[in-house]
């Protein structure tokens, strides 16, 4: 790899960039490309696929071969409220590689014994969060019921990019969310991201099925959602 691409691969690492480096495996012509520079380029569909699925690969296009090598910024998750549902769904998102964060002000809830695995803050979203630095490689899982708590970190979501968003509680309650949201001055497009109430349709109940329902969602986004 040239030293000019290696360089600049780095620092894009280090901004929690996806960035892939293009190699023809035959010629020369290696080049950086940015997950957000793909519209345009000769390459653009597989580029795309591969960003998608955060895997390297072997592409033909137009009698040659290139190699794609993806570099994506592992997913991270915060969860918002140390609640029985976070205790479940920490666990697994841990299992699927994701870097957890768990933020409760409520400290009788935010306790390193429920939760001696993942970064703790038993701070208020609005405080946690810009330290954190949400980017378009996190998602959001609001469950606290409480719009003190549940509300600001939506916001900061849905201002950062992030590429899931989503908050527990029913429909009428969403309603009403909404409607705090949109009198903050959110457009309706960018409420319209939040996923609500959260997770898939399959019937879920107990806190660990709700979990699994929850990371079979972020997962789908993930994975099928919109371009990265």
């Amino acid at each position: 790899m040239r030293l000019d691409i290696l360089s600049a691969l780095n620092r894009e690492r280090e901004k929690r960039s996806a960035v892939a480096v293009v190699t023809p495996l035959t010629g020369e012509g290696q080049r950086l490309v940015l997950a957000d520079a793909v519209t345009g380029d000769p390459l653009a569909e597989d580029l795309s696929r591969a960003f998608r699925a955060g895997r390297s690969r072997i592409v033909a296009h137009e009698g040659g071969e290139y190699f794609i090598d993806v570099h994506v910024p592992s997913p991270r998750l915060v969860i918002i409220g140390a609640v029985h549902i976070a205790q479940a769904l920490a666990a697994m998102g841990e299992r699927l590689g994701y870097d957890i964060t768990i933020i409760d002000p409520r400290t009788a809830f935010a306790s390193p014994e429920r939760f001696p695995t993942v970064v703790l803050r038993a701070q208020w979203p609005e405080d946690a969060l810009p330290d954190i630095g949400l980017d378009r490689f996190t998602a959001v899982a609001a469950l606290t019921h409480d719009p003190r708590i549940d509300d600001p970190a939506l916001t900061a979501a849905l201002t950062a990019g992030c590429f899931y968003v989503g908050a527990l509680g029913s429909r009428k309650t969403h309603a009403r969310r909404l409607e705090r949201l949109a009198e903050q001055g959110i457009p309706a497009d960018i409420l319209s991201r939040i996923r609500a109430p959260i997770g898939l349709a399959i019937g879920a109940i107990s806190p660990e099925e709700i979990a699994v329902s929850i990371l079979a969602e972020i997962t789908q986004v993930l994975r099928k959602g919109e371009d990265l």
